[in-house]
């Protein structure tokens, strides 16, 4: 289990900590608008080490892994990123991890406290699989830079020794902090599992199908829903970019209710203030809610920017 150490870059010049769930990395090292500017140059890299890290060895890891997860597994190429949920019988979104495999193992990372649920509950279905699962935080660190190699929606990321990130950071800075890096990956709609989602969240309202859920494997646990959904109906929700009124100087809660009038339309998950595009947040709405309507989450006007699209089961229905 995971010391939760926080990071030794919150000793470089002008770090200022983060707080939440978030705590142990640096919120910026001086100038967040400027370091989101460097990221999107290509320059860089991000302390992502708060992350949880877990590693699932053994010859039948991947063939076991596509059993029990959405993604296809079984032919994963070596060092490709790729995204990994576990569902619910129901389909609700229980886990999700991001990694690659080397040839040896599967190693990947989870939210900030979260991989001790996920090996117990991996451990449980082991059964006569001949694989081993591991929490391995105290070993390993997320990074993400622009210049890392890869393609697919979840290159960027990287696994360094936790002994080495400070040399690390010397060779691949310059350093930039997480308020940048959660901009970057707002603007892109990247969703965070329970922060960006809540527990009846489905893959299908979460942009999730394709970079975590492949649609032509064999079985798993709450793939009827998923299906389903794909298919032939549509998302009760959607997440949704929001670009917030800039005229207040505060950003929302994640868990904030979202309005459209008096009536509760959904909830707003992360947010952030992006150098361009101004202050933006993930929101989890209902698929009803139109468009090109205004909404409000803690007093501010919200327009809504489509990621997940409302009718995108009406796309894919069988020809009768």
């Amino acid at each position: 289990m995971s010391s939760r150490l926080p990071s030794p870059l919150l000793q470089l010049p002008g770090a200022v900590g983060a707080d939440g769930i978030d705590r142990d990395v640096a919120a910026h090292y001086g100038s967040f608008n400027g370091e989101q500017r460097t990221l999107e140059s290509g320059a860089g890299f991000v302390d992502l080490s708060h992350h949880d890290v877990l590693r699932v060895s053994g010859p039948d890891r991947l063939t076991w892994l596509h059993s029990l997860t959405t993604q296809h597994l079984e032919t994963l190429a070596p060092k490709v990123w790729t995204g990994v949920l576990i569902l619910s019988p129901q389909g609700h979104v229980e886990h999700a991890f991001f990694g690659y495999d080397d040839g040896e193992a599967f190693t990947a990372f989870t939210e900030p406290g979260a991989a001790e649920a996920l090996v117990t509950f991996l451990d449980r279905m082991r059964f006569m699989m001949r694989v081993e699962v591991a929490d391995v935080t105290d070993e390993l660190a997320l990074t993400w830079r622009p210049s890392a190699t890869g393609d697919g929606p979840y290159a960027g990321y990287e696994l360094v020794p936790r002994d080495q990130l400070s040399a690390y950071a010397e060779a691949a800075g310059p350093a930039c902090g997480l308020w940048a890096f959660e901009a970057l990956r707002i603007a892109r709609g990247e969703p965070r599992l329970g922060l960006d989602t809540d527990h009846r969240t489905i893959p299908n309202e979460a942009g999730w199908i394709g970079p975590a859920v492949h649609l032509d494997k064999g079985c798993y646990r709450g793939q009827e829903t998923v299906a389903r959904v794909h298919t032939l109906g549509r998302p009760p929700r959607r997440l949704t970019l929001l670009h917030l009124d800039g005229s207040e100087n505060r950003l929302p809660a994640v868990g904030a209710e979202l309005l459209h009038g008096d009536k509760v339309v959904g909830f707003v998950g992360t947010s952030a203030r992006h150098h361009e595009l101004g202050p933006i947040a993930l929101a989890m709405v209902k698929r009803n809610v139109p468009l090109d309507v205004d909404l409000t989450v803690d007093g501010m006007p919200a327009a809504q920017e489509v990621i997940v699209d409302p009718e995108v089961g009406l796309h894919v229905r069988p020809l009768r």
